[in-house]
């Protein structure tokens, strides 16, 4: 006879229910740890793997070719004010996008200054980008296509002469600027610098560097977060100094930032580096991934899980990669002692992608050496967009301001931003 426990539920029923419970739960557990480190992997290797395809999330809802206006969804990008580069037909299309014509809080109508490449009255979908020049040409500015030697091949970059230069002269004086694009993107992002530096009568090498999917991939086909690739950067700095130049400036945008850090840090031609101009950059890394896991609502233990699977000298294999990353190397806010020349950093408080945390941290570090130009609304490196005659100047008097190779002085162990 089955015995009935208070509450009329038979004990062996109860027995049997609450085996069923346990395995349910146990299944239920089993699942969200697969599921929780399915997604830990996911992320880690996201971080350090170069994008194959566009994202092209953002709906073009119409064309109209008479009034040359394209109709997108409002988006906190869309609704930027500014000039934009917008890829479609998963980056087949291009077309320059100018500003708003009428944003009703649900579609955003803007300009269409031109379409390089593509219909966009028959794409569906696209994405908008910060730069809004792809060639040199685009500026109307002269260029020689030229190639870099990287220690894994040839690199392509863009060699645009100083606003002095003589036409038919191969030589492009001492001064060079060497910049360098961010992640997931190509060097047609930094384009927009290029003026600021032709008119200050600076030669300017528009480079690419691995895995960047102009320049050879290396053989993880993996970032290392500026650890490996500046060495392509320092190829670069090879590359000025035996066409002439005796003073050059680093600059990055993003990522680009970080790896024109690390070549500070680490190269053969320091006597030569003159100043870095940092764009959006990543000073810190892990305070990056932080901020990019929180606004993602990654729980902490996740966060801290991808930065070990990310540095771990034998978890790090599992995203393909050759070497582990060192994030104490990559935190330059820490570092910021290694920074011995002058720098200006132009950066959003509002960037939305790299915190501008980190460059606060570190011009308050190293006020003798550090300006900071504060920007807002821009998001991520769209200060361009946003300002192009703030941001021209701002570059042009920087550069005023630097000593020429023969006028350096040393103060505190530093190079003096100071005049």
């Amino acid at each position: 006879m089955t015995r009935v426990v208070p509450g009329g539920t038979p004990r062996s029923t109860s027995r049997k229910l609450g085996t069923i419970a346990a395995i349910t739960l146990g299944g239920a557990a089993t699942l969200a740890a697969v599921g929780f480190a399915g997604l830990t992997y996911a992320v880690a290797r996201f971080i350090v793997t170069p994008a194959k395809t566009h994202h092209e999330r953002i709906r073009i809802i119409s064309v109209d070719r008479r009034a040359r206006t394209v109709a997108l969804t409002s988006t906190p990008d869309t609704r930027l004010p500014g000039r934009y580069g917008f890829h479609f037909d998963d980056g087949r299309g291009y077309a320059r996008l100018g500003e708003i014509v009428h944003d009703n809080g649900d579609v955003v109508v803007r300009r269409v200054d031109a379409v390089d490449d593509g219909v966009l009255s028959s794409a569906k979908r696209g994405g908008l980008l910060g730069w809004y020049y792809r060639r040199p040409a685009d500026l109307g500015l002269p260029f020689t296509e030229v190639r870099v030697d990287t220690p894994i091949g040839p690199a392509p970059a863009w060699l645009v002469p100083p606003v002095d230069a003589v036409p038919g002269d191969d030589t492009l004086g001492g001064r060079w600027a060497i910049i360098v694009h961010g992640r997931g993107v190509v060097r047609a992002e930094t384009l927009r610098a290029v003026p600021s530096f032709r008119e200050a009568g600076w030669a300017s090498l528009v480079v690419s560097y691995r895995n960047d999917g102009e320049a050879p991939a290396s053989d993880d086909h993996r970032y290392g977060l500026g650890l490996t690739e500046w060495a392509d950067v320092e190829a670069a700095i090879d590359y000025a100094t035996g066409h002439g130049a005796t003073d050059i400036v680093l600059m990055g945008w993003s990522m680009g930032g970080a790896l024109v850090l690390q070549t500070l840090l680490h190269s053969r031609h320091g006597d030569v580096i003159r100043g870095v101009v940092l764009e959006s950059a990543v000073v810190d890394w892990r305070t990056t991934l932080r901020y990019q896991g929180d606004h993602l609502h990654l729980p902490m233990p996740m966060q801290d899980i991808v930065l070990s699977i990310l540095g771990g000298p034998h978890l790090s294999a599992i995203t393909g990669q050759a070497e582990p990353i060192n994030f104490d190397a990559l935190d330059l806010v820490s570092g910021a002692d290694q920074i011995t020349v002058p720098t200006l950093i132009l950066h959003s408080d509002d960037d939305g992608f790299v915190p501008s945390t980190s460059a606060h941290a570190l011009a308050k570090a190293l006020p003798d050496l550090v300006h900071f130009e504060v920007f807002t609304v821009a998001r991520h490196t769209k200060l361009w967009n946003i300002d192009p005659e703030r941001f021209d100047r701002v570059i042009r008097e920087w550069l005023g301001r630097l000593r020429p190779a023969s006028g350096r002085t040393e103060r505190s162990g530093r190079r003096s931003a100071a005049e």
